[in-house]
């Protein structure tokens, strides 16, 4: 038994081009109707009133075609039968009467081709173009006002301004439109940045530091006189470190198909498929432990409890970031430092902490380690600001919007320090 599927949706580019074939045969049809009228004109004035019918009709056609067709674009178009029309404005020489009957089609057509080129028309030519169409348009009633027998300037001057009233309406309204068309753009644009920018940061501060640990771990899995007992364990942080990239490619990826309302963050996946959470300082003594677990540099964290929960949601994402990216530095160039100790503490800043965390201005968070062969690290932090990648310079961006700041440098006498201050909300 067949099974209705539904409705297929149909694609821009497909619904766009049926338009575009339905408008051929209407303007066809159009421009066919506004010649019909020659054959009841007199036989003296045919040629004056074919000279006129076909010029309408040619503006019609051109007014409802779609274009570009072949190399011929909206724009070139206009401007040829806005030439054309003022060009017969100037030579005509027949019958005002005749002019007076065509008159009607060839303005419409006019008006409707100006709205056109306001409103679709690209290219540094776009602006003359639409500025000849108008002054055509203007000017068609002219061709009859300017040949009636004993006809005064004022009544030219006065079909002209009627000319012109609904034609700056309607350019009026395609301009507002094109201006509005133009505000999507940028705001899809925009979209998508942020959106390419949340997947490399996701894939920063996540999946780089979850492989960055596998790389350490198979390097130490590699070491002569292992027992079962370490390879076991070595093989299940191996599993573990694996299966949070794959969650974290999860949230990415389902990301990129929905993409979330709650304006951006660290994000990683927890739970159910499709289900992410947001990291925040609470999450902390898990990736300290976990760094710890993961090699041979030893973490230590300092967390005052009255510093979580003084920052907004995002905040405290992009505090977590902070102290992933640190950490992931550690783990990435400095894998021998067997020796050093690094040391995460979060703490209340400004204001007086000792009065209470209400009493806090800011968050304190650092990443500090002791020098003890962390050589590696130093040059990294001194060479990222000036990478242009997604590392310490992205972090500072991200600290910077919720009204942070990042700093990185020495200690005395020995070591290095990255950190963060954040306001409270």
């Amino acid at each position: 038994m067949p099974v209705d599927s539904g409705p297929v949706p149909s694609t821009p580019g497909v619904s766009s081009a049926v338009g575009a074939r339905s408008r051929r045969p209407v303007g066809v049809v159009a421009a066919c109707a506004v010649l019909l009228p020659v054959v009841l004109a007199h036989p003296g004035q045919r040629a004056a009133a074919l000279l006129l019918a076909s010029l309408a009709a040619l503006v019609v056609l051109t007014a409802v075609l779609p274009w570009p067709w072949r190399r011929v674009t909206l724009a070139g178009a206009a401007g040829g039968v806005a030439a054309l029309s003022l060009l017969l404005d100037l030579a005509y020489s027949g019958p005002y009467r005749l002019s007076a009957f065509w008159l009607p089609f060839e303005w419409t057509a006019l008006v409707v081709l100006a709205g056109r080129v306001a409103r679709r028309s690209r290219g540094r030519w776009a602006g003359a173009v639409g500025a000849l169409t108008v002054v055509a348009a203007v000017a068609v009633p002219l061709r009859w006002t300017l040949r009636t027998p004993g006809a005064a300037w004022s009544g030219s001057l006065a079909a002209a301004l009627l000319s012109l009233l609904p034609l700056t309406v309607v350019v009026g309204v395609c301009l507002y439109l094109r201006v509005l068309d133009a505000r999507r753009e940028r705001a899809v644009s925009r979209a998508r940045r942020e959106q390419r920018l949340e997947v490399a940061r996701g894939l920063h501060d996540f999946v780089a530091h979850e492989i960055t640990g596998i790389v350490l771990e198979a390097q130490a899995g590699q070491l002569p006189g292992q027992e079962p007992e370490e390879t076991a364990a070595l093989l299940r942080r191996l599993e573990e470190a694996g299966l949070r990239a794959l969650d974290s490619m999860d949230a990415m990826v389902g990301a990129l198909r929905e993409p979330r309302e709650d304006g951006g963050g660290v994000h990683a996946a927890a739970g159910g498929a499709g289900a992410t959470r947001v990291y925040g300082l609470a999450d902390l003594p898990e990736l300290v432990e976990r760094f710890g677990t993961t090699g041979p540099t030893r973490a230590r964290l300092e967390a005052a409890p009255e510093a979580v929960g003084l920052l907004a949601g995002e905040a405290e994402a992009t505090a977590y970031a902070a102290v992933l990216e640190a950490l992931t530095n550690v783990r990435r160039h400095a894998p021998g430092a067997g020796e050093a100790v690094v040391r995460v503490e979060v703490r209340p800043g400004g204001g007086n902490p000792g009065a209470g965390g209400g009493a806090a201005a800011a968050v304190v968070v650092s990443v500090s380690d002791d020098g003890g062969g962390c050589s590696g690290i130093r040059g990294l932090l001194r060479r990222r600001p000036g990478s242009g990648g997604t590392g310490l310079v992205g972090l500072a961006e991200r600290l910077a919007a919720h009204g942070g700041t990042l700093e990185a440098g020495p200690l005395r006498p020995a070591g290095w320090r990255t950190g963060c201050e954040l306001p409270v909300r």
